[in-house]
């Protein structure tokens, strides 16, 4: 049985949450419950669980402030949030998971399997300080957290020159530093990244534009050449599209 504290600040909300995980996770024995990052401290200094089911923003502070509080610690942490802001793109970036209110089941049940499988703290640990980080990071110095098939990587997203994919996985280039392939897909990273400047050329491409340096157009297609003289093609889709963009760089 892992033993878990659920935290947060409404408590209809903690009730329900309390009753779907027992009512789920039967390896899951609830010890105790908090409504705040003080109380939360508290409960977690005097219980010692092994899960906290942590809420992201309560009314005297975030779940992260009460984790750098309690720094070092050695619970699994499952994040609880209600709201697609910030925090989203934070967890995403530093490859954390997160639960979105309301409670889904069957999401609920895959993450307390993930906690129960989890990596080693070292890796939780780099993962989540890369959040912590990048929460106070401005936007053109955020990291992103690459996992390859044998090492996790935090790197500089401003050193990215462009993204290739085939099939499920994903190569990064950068300016000064050897490629790294990832087993995600490039639409994932799209999404993450189209708000830092990047672009979709095509189905298999994603760019810096930072890194943009001039465009061939010719008879057989078109072709885009980096700063560091990649040649990336550009779909006739994405054509009208990155036209525009380059007007307004």
């Amino acid at each position: 049985m892992l033993r878990a504290i659920v935290i947060d600040d409404i408590e209809t909300i903690r009730k329900k949450n309390s009753a779907l995980i027992k009512s789920s996770c039967p390896n899951i024995s609830i010890i105790g419950q908090a409504d705040s990052v003080e109380s939360g401290i508290k409960i977690i200094k005097q219980l010692s669980p092994d899960v906290v089911f942590l809420d992201v923003e309560m009314p005297d502070g975030t779940g992260f402030d009460l984790l750098q509080k309690l720094k070092p610690f050695n619970f699994k942490v499952i994040f609880i949030t209600g709201f697609e802001d910030f925090a989203i793109k934070a967890f995403r970036f530093s490859a954390i998971d997160y639960l979105l209110k309301p409670l889904d089941s069957n999401e609920l049940i895959e993450a307390v399997k993930k906690a129960e499988d989890s990596m080693s703290k070292e890796v939780f640990d780099m993962k989540l300080n890369n959040l912590f980080a990048n929460l106070e990071r401005p936007k053109n110095l955020q990291k992103l957290i690459l996992k390859t098939a044998d090492k996790i990587y935090s790197v500089n997203i401003q050193d990215i020159v462009n993204c290739e994919s085939e099939k499920n996985y994903t190569t990064f280039n950068f300016i000064n530093a050897p490629k790294l392939v990832v087993s995600t897909n490039l639409k994932e990273y799209e999404s993450l990244l189209t708000p830092f400047n990047f672009f979709r050329t095509h189905q298999s491409h994603l760019i810096n534009m930072a890194y943009f340096d001039h465009f061939i157009k010719t008879d057989g297609g078109n072709t885009i050449v980096m700063k560091n003289k990649a040649t990336i093609p550009l779909s006739v889709r994405k054509k009208e599209e990155f036209l525009t963009l380059l007007d307004n760089q």
